[in-house]
């Protein structure tokens, strides 16, 4: 657990050195990864410090504590969700019209783009994790997860659980396609302008601009469709803690270098700081 956690913060210190090292590294591109390695730093953190409390000490959490946790993870997993959309856009933009993009793509738009991922993602964790903790929890008080998550709290209450069930089920359906629809349509709209491009050279280099995100995206949607999109079980919410280790601790790690290190300008700017 204590690798991981240097891991996180290595990763994240890695993204702004490399930002700083870079001339361009105000560009929307880059004002959009420096976001994105901010909620996965503050996504990994909100759980670690508690797993590390466990390991070291008897595992428990007060009941201020889980809520916190529970609400600040949805929010930070909802945000990122969006920060993908938003990074999607961007690529369309880009190839889409790479002339007028930094007019399109002015630092105005750039922070509209980025403020709305947080302020929904927040409003809508504090809803979810406001349903989970109106529920009764009158039997055991064992959460069967790495940390407060939503589908073993509602496995754990003793009261009736079909609105939060619902809400949550309903939440992760519109959030998971909203977002997955903006990124799909961009990529469509990629891809037809990219087949438009005569040269092999220049078909190679937008998809190659391309393809850290579509990398991230993949593996981030993935997880959580297995992991939200269905009622929870004994059996989903096992699966779940497996699952929920890629997409809690996996997926934000690998974020930063699948991200940087397939970038040209990260790699110069690597090399220069080495020297």
């Amino acid at each position: 657990a204590l690798f991981l956690k240097n891991m996180y913060m290595w990763s994240f210190g890695f993204v702004l050195f490399l930002g700083m090292c870079i001339r361009d590294s105000h560009t929307p591109m880059y004002f959009f990864l420096t976001n994105l390695a901010f909620v996965d730093l503050c996504y990994t953190s909100n759980a670690t410090p508690q797993m590390l409390t466990n390991i070291i000490s008897k595992k428990t959490i007060s009941f201020a504590g889980c809520f916190t946790q529970c609400y600040i993870f949805i929010a930070l997993l909802v945000t990122e969700l969006f920060m993908l959309a938003a990074m999607a856009y961007d690529r369309y933009v880009a190839i889409r019209d790479p002339l007028r993009y930094s007019v399109k793509m002015s630092r105005r738009v750039c922070i509209c783009l980025v403020t709305f991922p947080y302020v929904y993602g927040f409003s809508d964790g504090l809803f979810q994790a406001i349903l989970t903790f109106r529920l009764s929890f009158c039997n055991s008080n064992v959460i069967n997860h790495f940390y407060c998550a939503d589908p073993p709290l509602i496995k754990l209450s003793c009261s009736d659980t079909y609105v939060k069930k619902h809400a949550m089920l309903i939440s992760a359906g519109l959030n998971l396609s909203s977002s997955l629809t903006i990124i799909l349509m961009s990529y469509t709209f990629i891809i037809a302008t990219v087949l438009q491009i005569k040269s092999a050279e220049g078909r190679h280099k937008a998809f190659s601009t391309c393809g850290s995100h579509m990398m991230a995206a993949t593996l981030f949607y993935g997880t959580l469709f297995c992991m939200y999109v269905r009622p929870p079980t004994d059996e989903t919410v096992e699966e779940s803690k497996i699952i929920a280790v890629f997409y809690t601790f996996v997926s934000p790690v690998l974020n930063p270098l699948i991200y940087s290190l397939r970038n040209k300008d990260v790699k110069k700017a690597l090399k220069n700081a080495l020297r």
